[in-house]
């Protein structure tokens, strides 16, 4: 029977008790943690002796996986490096909450794997849910077959207002310049039109974007159905100066999702949704096409850094 725990939990105890053993545990134990990282979709690592952003990097690169940068993502939230491969998680102000999502899913190019550190929790608030796509989607069978159906036969598109300059009062306020790596309306268009994007060009140099059709739902290697998307991200959080969430999502061929259908997944998603509260020194690994997730409300200091890889 597979232990099912979620997320699983790995207490340091004897295992490490300084950074250059920690390092030397995930190198040998790497391939052991990543296949249990498959299986559960979550792994936490607590009471290591990791510290520091530059502590944080030393440990991702020992799993030895493929960076993937956030400067090559199509991401829209706000994000500073503080490595190489280490960067702050999205700063939206502490009232706004991020809901659950698959990293990147809105885009044709996404991570596999996520690493979470926790550099200093928040005083109140702030956990990171974590919900199992695949048995969400197992839920929305049972309760909206129709939908499901609809989903997987004519997929989603999505569409923001990107801003000519950050917002950083929004979770989606990151530059057109920075999301597409141009810096003018010509080597922006060469990006989108390369990756099957629609766009317009509105007043103040905002640019809003289409995406190409996109699944909604994914088969992974192991026969597992998962719900991965951003559609609850876009359905309740998509929300700024410039963009309403009405309007951010729709069916690949430009049918109108139902509100009723949306509130249903919301309300599932919930009801499964394991908040993970933070404590320093907490290194979250997320299988990305298994398991979305967000962030709470907080107030207080958070920092809480990201690394992602293929």
């Amino acid at each position: 029977m597979i232990n099912d725990q979620f997320p699983l939990s790995i207490q340091a105890d004897d295992i490490s008790t300084n950074l250059e053993t920690t390092r030397e545990w995930i190198f040998k134990n790497r391939a052991e943690l990543l296949a249990k990282l498959s299986i559960h979709g979550a792994l936490l690592l607590r009471g290591f002796p990791v510290a520091s952003a530059e502590d944080f990097d030393s440990c991702v690169k020992e799993f030895k996986l493929e960076n993937f940068t956030y400067a090559e993502s199509l991401s829209n939230a706000v994000r500073n490096n503080r490595t190489e491969r280490v960067f702050t998680a999205n700063e939206a102000p502490p009232a706004v909450e991020i809901f659950l999502h698959h990293e990147m899913a809105q885009t044709p190019i996404y991570p596999n794997k996520l690493i979470f550190f926790c550099e200093k929790a928040s005083e109140y608030g702030g956990a990171t849910p974590l919900c199992r796509s695949d048995k969400l989607l197992n839920l929305l069978v049972s309760k909206v077959p129709k939908f499901v159906r609809e989903l997987e036969e004519k997929r989603v598109q999505y569409t923001n207002v990107m801003p000519a300059e950050a917002d950083l009062e929004s979770g989606q306020g990151r530059t057109w310049q920075e999301t597409l790596g141009a810096d003018n309306r010509r080597d922006a268009e060469l990006r989108l039109k390369k990756l099957g994007y629609t766009w317009r060009w509105l007043d103040g140099e905002n640019l809003r974007v289409t995406t190409p059709v996109l699944p909604a739902i994914r088969k992974l290697a192991d026969g597992r159905r998962v719900f991965f998307n951003q559609l609850i991200a876009a359905y309740l959080g998509w929300k700024d100066s410039r963009n309403k969430t009405t309007k951010a999502i729709r069916y690949g061929n430009g049918g109108e999702i139902s509100n009723d259908a949306m509130q249903v997944v919301f309300e599932l998603s919930e009801s499964i949704t394991f908040d993970q509260r933070w404590i320093n020194g907490d290194i979250v690994l997320v299988d990305n096409f298994l398991v979305m997730h967000g962030r709470r409300p907080f107030t207080g200091t958070r920092k809480i850094l990201a690394s992602l890889s293929l």
